[in-house]
């Protein structure tokens, strides 16, 4: 009975981390699409929002911190329940560090617009609008996957994140060749390389989120590896 009892209180402990969690990717996803809102129109006032509501961010990912570490210590989990822990935990670094991302292109916005750069801005977000959009899909499916602990789901999405590093590239390109054909446009055009530059690393994170949920579901560390090759290779 008593192990029973604790096994209860351990899956009880747990839930209670993975919807905190769910809680701040809400938050994180939310912060994305304002950062990006804000970018759009060039608003300061806005981007201050932005940037204040990341201290929410970092308060989450450290109590949540705290509580996976307590967690270990009360119930020392063993097999699949700390593996289940860990890759928690490193869900928790990711979304802070996109919401890092998000800040950083609200500070973009704030800066732009005290030197009255808004109406060039407009233009900055439309050479990243179709990266942000891609990019947005795969935090709220990298998300979804998580909550749905869906390892097929995750893997779909990994094998986007060539797509995204690829619309990354062709705006780099993009860019240099409007400030070498027109040095008038060098500030708004780095202000735009700067921010396709957080988006892209948002695709990584939701990526890593992805990786994360098929190692708690399959058990396999899948980082630098090609696991799409991998599960049509036959079984022996």
């Amino acid at each position: 009975m008593t192990g029973e009892h604790s096994s209860k209180q351990y899956d009880l402990d747990l839930e209670t981390i993975r919807s905190k969690v769910l809680l701040m990717g809400g938050l994180v996803e939310s912060h994305f699409h304002d950062a990006m809102a804000c970018f759009r129109s060039g608003n300061a006032e806005q981007a201050g929002a932005v940037i204040e509501s990341d201290l929410e961010v970092n308060r989450l990912e450290v109590a949540l911190d705290d509580m996976c570490s307590h967690l270990i210590v009360k119930r020392q989990p063993a097999a699949n329940d700390l593996r289940t822990v860990m890759a928690t935990g490193k869900v928790i670094t990711d979304l802070e560090r996109i919401g890092d991302e998000s800040t950083k292109i609200a500070r973009i916005t704030r800066d732009a617009a005290v030197n009255r750069r808004s109406a060039a801005m407009f233009n900055g977000y439309d050479t990243v609008r179709v990266l942000a959009g891609g990019v947005a899909e795969m935090l709220h499916d990298a998300l979804d996957a998580f909550a749905r602990l869906d390892q097929a789901r995750a893997a779909q999405l990994i094998a986007r994140d060539a797509i995204v590093d690829d619309d990354f590239r062709s705006i780099m390109r993009n860019l240099i060749t409007f400030m070498m054909e027109d040095p008038s446009t060098i500030s708004t055009s780095l202000e735009a390389m700067w921010v396709a530059k957080a988006i892209e690393r948002i695709g990584d994170h939701a990526k890593n989120i992805a990786e994360h949920t098929i190692y708690i579901v399959e058990g396999k560390d899948i980082r630098h590896t090609d696991y799409a090759a991998s599960r049509q290779e036959p079984q022996t």
